[in-house]
């Protein structure tokens, strides 16, 4: 059971963390400004969808890549901006929120392996892409659904894993991933054949989400052709998807910069399953391999850095590590810190860093 002082631990790290951000950017910019410039990128798409729907603003020409994000984080946004007049700042408000309830509960689940909980938290926390856990984008917001859900069906608390699963279903298309992963872990485990249905309810928000928008525009894959329409997401063999990103990293200026996170991303990725499955954590590694997979056969690679922040089993057997062998964990940090402060400043100033 999760300690008082494990998840006061775990607290700690996270709002310290977010308060040691606060202080770094905060410096030389105006109050008044400092809000606006987190609305960026995905987190000015998730604005729209919240104000205006996935049509986007009337009277200017819509964004055919708006289906491509589930509704989860915009109506979450929708909900807090009844209280916080600032869109910007809800979705700072969520994510901050949301990143507490997920720490806690990542803190449980590497405390349920043996691990130090507040290892896996810091280790989270000072990734190079951690900034996408503070802006208003959706990681924060999947975290606080899909760690309680595993957690969940470690403790064979079936109806609240599916539930919770559920809600980050709502959230992103990764919590297909995760769906099919609590399926291998409940036969995995053995579960009772009676409590199976529950499996298919984290699948259900999909399907409601592809029916919302076939009455929209008669296609059950609005979300997946937005996808393709707006960030080139086709489907290519992954030697043609790792040539393409290679040829953009080797190029110069600031477009190649992305590209070589995306290449670092893609090693991480891939020595990360390797990991789990020398570890046999199959389930894990199922819910990690998919999401691999799918981003290491589009067009071009496009987010794996930022994805990595999804793998909670990852950091639960980093923690594990660290807890048999600390010095790695400063070691980590002492890399991986100002990398994450590096990509902080860059994502404040306009750049792509995830």
């Amino acid at each position: 059971m999760l300690t008082r002082s494990s998840a006061r631990d775990a607290l700690v790290v996270w709002l310290g963390s977010r308060a040691g951000l606060l202080v770094m950017t905060l410096l030389g910019v105006a109050a008044g400004e400092y809000v606006d410039k987190w609305r960026l990128w995905d987190a000015e798409l998730f604005v729209t969808i919240a104000e205006h729907g996935y049509d986007g603003e009337p009277g200017t020409r819509p964004d055919v890549g708006l289906p491509a994000f589930f509704p989860g984080m915009p109506l979450a946004l929708r909900a807090v901006h009844l209280v916080v007049p600032d869109w910007s700042a809800a979705g700072l408000i969520i994510s901050l929120v949301a990143g507490a309830v997920a720490m806690v509960a990542l803190a449980k689940l590497a405390e349920l392996e043996g691990a130090r909980g507040w290892a896996a938290v810091l280790a989270l926390v000072l990734f190079p892409t951690a900034v996408f856990l503070t802006a208003g984008y959706s990681e924060s917001l999947f975290l606080a659904f899909a760690i309680p859900a595993w957690l969940a069906a470690r403790q064979q608390r079936w109806p609240a894993a599916a539930v919770l699963a559920a809600g980050a279903s709502c959230v992103r298309i990764t919590g297909l991933f995760l769906a099919v992963a609590l399926v291998v872990e409940f036969w995995q485990r053995r579960q009772p054949v009676r409590r199976a249905p529950w499996l298919v309810v984290p699948f259900l928000p999909l399907v409601a989400y592809s029916y919302y928008h076939f009455t929209r525009t008669g296609d059950w894959l609005a979300w997946k052709r937005a996808q393709e329409a707006g960030w080139g997401r086709e489907l290519v063999w992954p030697w043609d998807a790792w040539t393409v990103t290679w040829q953009a990293a080797m190029g110069e200026g600031e477009a190649a910069v992305p590209f070589r996170m995306e290449i670092a991303g893609a090693v991480v990725a891939v020595a990360a399953l390797v990991w789990l499955l020398v570890l046999r954590r199959w389930s894990e590694a199922v819910y990690v391999g998919l999401q691999a997979a799918a981003l290491m056969v589009s067009a071009y690679y496009l987010g794996l850095p930022r994805s990595l922040l999804l793998w909670f089993p990852l950091w639960v057997v980093v923690a594990g590590v660290a807890t048999r062998r600390p010095w790695l964990l400063v070691a980590y940090g002492l890399v991986s810190g100002p990398l994450m402060v590096l990509n902080t400043i860059r994502f404040l100033s306009g750049a792509w860093v995830g």
